[in-house]
C-alpha cells in the first residue's frame, strides 16, 4: 500500500545494506557497463523527482541528476556500506540541490537590479507539475495532487526537503538524519513544522469538502 504525504505513522525504520547493493557497488568499481545501467535504472528517476521537489525547476533538476551520478561514479570506491546505497545517493542529491540553490540566489541577486518587476523574475518559485507516478500520486486525485505539490513548493526549503524525504521518498527518520547531516530530533522537528506549514498552505487553497483529513501526529 502506498504511503501518503499525510500518513504520519512512525513505523518505518532505517534499512541495512543488503547483499544486492554491495554486489552492485563491487561491480561498479570494476567498471561494469551492466552495473551502471542497473544503477541508473534504480535511482535516476527517484533522484530527479527529489531534486525537482527541492528546486522547483526542471532544468536545474536535470543538472543536479547529472552531477549526482558523476559523483557516484567517481566516488563509488569510497562507499563502505555504513549506510544504504540509497541513503548515500540521496545525501549527494540533497547536497547538490543545496549547491544549485545557493548558485541561483547568488546570481539572481546580481541580475534582479536589471528587472523592472523583480517579483516576476523569481522563476524558481513557478509551479511545475511532476508527471512521474508514485504512491503519493495514487493517494490523491489529479487536482488535489497539483494543489499539494504547489503548496509544498511554497514552504521553507529546509522543511520541504525533510517532508519530501519522509512522506514522498518514504525514508526512515534515521536515514533522513544521515542524509541531511543533522540529529534525529532536528529531523522530527523539521518534518512536524513542514507538515504544519503545508497544512496551513492547503487550508487556503482546498475547499473544506475536498480537503484531505489533516490530523496532526507526533513524529516518533
Amino acid at each position: 500500500m502506498g504511503t501518503s504525504i499525510f500518513d504520519l505513522s512512525p513505523d518505518r525504520t532505517a534499512e541495512t545494506v543488503d547483499v544486492a547493493d554491495l554486489h552492485l557497488v563491487e561491480t561498479l568499481r570494476e567498471g561494469s557497463e551492466t552495473a551502471y545501467e542497473e544503477l541508473l535504472l534504480r535511482f535516476q528517476q527517484p533522484v530527479y523527482a527529489l531534486a525537482l521537489r527541492l528546486l522547483d525547476d526542471q532544468g536545474e533538476a536535470c543538472d543536479v541528476v547529472q552531477e549526482v551520478f558523476l559523483k557516484v561514479f567517481r566516488n563509488v570506491g569510497s562507499f563502505r556500506g555504513q549506510s544504504t546505497l540509497k541513503t548515500w545517493i540521496y545525501r549527494i542529491t540533497v547536497n547538490e540541490a543545496h549547491n544549485a540553490r545557493r548558485w541561483f540566489f547568488r546570481h539572481r541577486r546580481a541580475e534582479v537590479e536589471l528587472d523592472k518587476n523583480p517579483e516576476e523574475s523569481r522563476n524558481w518559485k513557478e509551479i511545475i507539475p511532476d508527471r512521474g507516478r508514485s504512491p503519493f500520486e495514487e493517494a490523491f486525485n489529479s487536482e488535489q495532487h497539483i494543489m499539494i505539490e504547489a503548496a509544498l513548493k511554497r514552504i521553507n526549503p529546509i522543511f520541504r526537503e525533510a517532508v519530501a524525504l519522509r512522506d514522498i521518498s518514504d525514508l526512515a527518520y534515521e536515514e533522513i538524519a544521515e542524509i541531511l547531516g543533522v540529529s534525529l530530533g532536528t529531523v522530527k522537528s523539521r518534518i512536524l513544522r513542514g507538515r504544519e506549514a503545508l497544512r496551513e498552505e492547503l487550508v487556503g487553497s482546498l475547499q473544506a469538502g475536498a480537503a484531505p483529513r489533516l490530523v496532526a501526529k507526533t513524529a516518533e
